[in-house]
C-alpha cells in the first residue's frame, strides 16, 4: 500500500502549510482526510482538523517547535519558525467598535522588530490602508476579519512613481495613480501574511464598482492587497475577497509563493480579477481556490503606453492543485504582455464553469513575445472554449482599426507579437461549447511550435453558438474542433475524439504543419 505523500510547502511562526497527495488530485481529494498534530515522541495533540483539499493550513502552533503531523498513514515531521516577538494590535488601542483601526495597527506594525509577528485577533477589524514592512509577519488569525473602509474621498494615493523614477501606481500596465489597497507591501523583502482569517477589501461597499474604467480625484481603483517591487514574499492559509478591483497584484516581486488561499468576488463584479502577476519572476501559486467576477489568474508584463509602466519579463510561474471556477479566464495571458511572459507551467489543475480555460490575448501594437506555455494533467469541466490563443485582441481605443484587425500581413516590427511553444498535454475537457481550441495567430507572425498530446474533449449537447474569442470578424462556433489560423502545429496526437482534429475543420486559413 503507498503512503499518503505529504509535503511542508511553507511554515511560518504560528502556521505551517502542506500538500498531501497532489500527484493524484488536482484540487480537492477524493475523500476528507482526518490530520493532527502533536509533540515527537507521543505528545499531546495540539490541533486537529480535516483536509478536503490538496493544500491545508495548520494554525495554533507555537514558534521554534518541533512537531509531527499525521495524515492518513503518514507522520511528518516539521518545524515552525523562529519568532523575535508577537505584537498584538490590542494593545495599540485597536477595537472592534472603533471604525477606522488604521492608525491604531499602523503603531502596532511599527513595534514589530525584525522576525516579529503582528497578531489580528479574532473579531471584525474595520480599517483604512495598512503598510507592510520587511522581515515581519501579518497572522490573522481563525474568525479575524480585516475590513477595508469604503469611501475613496479621503483615501491616500499611490503616485504612478517613486522618487528615484521607479513605477509604483499602476493600472493595467500602465504608470498611472491607484488609490491605496486595504493591505500594501511596497519593496519588502521576506514578508509573509498568513493565517485562517479573512481580508476583505470591500468592493461591495461604497461605488467602487460602477466606475470600473474611470478616475476618482485622478486615481484608479485600489487592489485588496497590492505588493510592489518585494521579494521572498510568502501568503497562506487566508481569504481574500470584495476586491474593488484586482484582488491580490504583486508587481516587480521576485520569489514569491501563495499557497491554500481562497481568492472570492461577486460574479457580476467588474474587472476583480483573482491573482495578477506582473512583470514578477519565479512565482508559485499552490492549491487556491478562486471565483471571481472576471479572470481567476491574469498574468501580466506590462504595456506599451507613452505614459511609461512596469516594463520587466515575467517568468517561471508555476500554477499547481488550484481550482478555478466561474471567471472569465482560469488562466489568462495579456492582454498586457509587453515585456515578455515565459515559461509558465500549469499542471494538476481543474477548471469548472470558466469563459475560457488558457487563454492567450494579445494585438498588434504590444509587441513582446509569450513563449513555453504548458498544460499539463489538468481538467476542464463545463468551459466553453477550453484553449483560445487571439493575435487579435481588440483591446483600446483603437483595437478595432485595420491594423489591429487586418488579416493581410504586415511589416514584422518592435510592435509585433510573438507567440510560440505551447503545450497541451494529458487534459480532459468536459462541456466544452464553442471548439475544442482556438487559435488566431497574425499572418506575418503564425503561432509557432503547438504540441496537444492526449487531448479529450466532450461537447455540451446544450451549447448554443458563440464567438470564441473577441476579435472582427470571427464566425460563431458550436462543437467545432482546433480552428486553426495562422498556426503551426508541431505535434498532434492522441486526440479524441477524431473530429477535433483541425483538418476536419472548414477554416480556410487553418494550416497543420507536422
Amino acid at each position: 500500500m503507498t503512503n499518503t505523500a505529504v509535503q511542508l510547502v511553507t511554515a511560518s511562526s504560528r502556521t505551517a502549510t502542506f500538500s498531501v497527495d497532489a500527484h493524484k488530485h488536482f484540487y480537492a481529494l477524493d475523500q476528507r482526510l482526518s490530520w493532527s498534530v502533536t509533540k515527537p515522541d507521543g505528545g499531546a495533540v495540539v490541533v486537529r482538523g480535516h483536509a478536503s483539499s490538496v493544500a491545508f493550513t495548520v494554525s495554533g502552533l507555537e514558534p521554534d517547535q518541533i512537531y509531527d503531523v499525521s495524515i492518513g498513514d503518514t507522520v511528518f515531521t516539521f518545524s515552525t519558525k523562529v519568532e523575535s516577538a508577537l505584537i498584538d494590535i490590542r494593545d495599540f488601542g485597536a477595537s472592534p467598535v472603533l471604525e477606522d483601526n488604521a492608525q491604531a495597527i499602523a503603531q502596532a506594525i511599527a513595534a514589530v522588530p525584525v522576525g516579529g509577528t503582528l497578531r489580528i485577533p479574532a473579531g471584525l477589524w474595520n480599517t483604512g490602508p495598512l503598510y507592510l514592512k520587511s522581515h515581519m509577519t501579518l497572522l490573522v488569525e481563525q474568525g479575524a476579519e480585516l475590513s477595508s473602509q469604503s469611501d475613496w474621498t479621503g483615501l491616500h494615493i499611490f503616485p504612478a512613481w517613486h522618487e528615484d523614477g521607479r513605477v509604483l501606481g499602476t493600472w493595467e500596465g500602465v504608470a498611472e495613480p491607484t488609490f491605496a489597497s486595504i493591505i500594501n507591501a511596497i519593496d519588502c523583502e521576506g514578508l509573509t501574511i498568513t493565517g485562517a482569517g479573512i481580508i476583505d477589501g470591500g468592493g461591495d461597499r461604497g461605488d467602487w464598482w460602477t466606475w470600473p474604467k474611470e478616475s476618482r480625484r485622478g486615481a484608479r481603483r485600489p487592489r485588496t492587497l497590492f505588493l510592489s517591487g518585494c521579494r521572498d514574499l510568502t501568503l497562506s492559509g487566508f481569504t481574500v475577497r470584495n476586491s474593488p478591483s484586482w484582488t491580490v497584484h504583486p508587481v516587480l516581486c521576485d520569489h514569491v509563493l501563495a499557497v491554500d488561499l481562497r481568492i472570492e468576488n461577486e460574479p457580476n463584479s467588474p474587472n476583480t480579477d483573482g491573482f495578477n502577476p506582473e512583470c514578477c519572476q519565479d512565482v508559485r501559486l499552490i492549491g487556491l481556490f478562486i471565483s471571481v467576477g472576471d479572470d481567476c489568474i491574469a498574468i501580466k508584463a506590462g504595456k506599451r503606453h507613452s505614459l511609461g509602466g512596469p516594463n520587466r519579463p515575467t517568468e517561471r510561474i508555476d500554477i499547481v492543485n488550484c481550482l478555478m471556477e466561474r471567471g472569465h479566464g482560469a488562466v489568462v495571458m495579456g492582454s498586457e504582455m509587453s515585456a515578455g511572459v515565459y515559461d509558465i507551467n500549469i499542471s494538476h489543475c481543474h477548471f469548472v464553469g470558466t469563459d475560457r480555460g488558457l487563454r492567450i490575448k494579445t494585438r498588434r501594437g504590444r509587441g513582446g513575445e509569450v513563449a513555453n506555455i504548458h498544460v499539463v494533467e489538468c481538467r476542464m469541466d463545463n468551459v466553453a472554449t477550453p484553449i483560445a490563443v487571439n493575435a487579435f485582441y481588440f483591446c483600446d481605443a483603437d483595437g478595432r482599426s485595420d491594423y489591429v484587425q487586418s488579416r493581410t500581413p504586415l511589416p514584422v516590427t518592435a510592435e509585433t507579437p510573438s507567440l510560440s511553444g505551447f503545450t497541451l498535454r494529458n487534459v480532459e475537457v468536459v462541456g466544452a461549447g464553442t471548439a475544442a481550441a482556438v487559435f488566431y495567430g497574425l499572418p506575418e507572425a503564425p503561432i509557432r511550435d503547438v504540441v496537444i498530446e492526449n487531448y479529450h474533449v466532450t461537447f455540451n449537447p446544450d451549447a448554443e453558438p458563440e464567438i470564441a474569442e473577441m476579435a472582427s470578424d470571427l464566425p460563431a462556433l458550436r462543437h467545432a474542433g482546433i480552428v486553426a489560423e495562422n498556426t503551426h502545429f508541431k505535434t498532434l496526437s492522441g486526440l479524441f475524439p477524431a473530429s477535433i482534429d483541425p483538418t476536419k475543420n472548414d477554416r480556410a486559413n487553418a494550416e497543420q504543419l507536422l
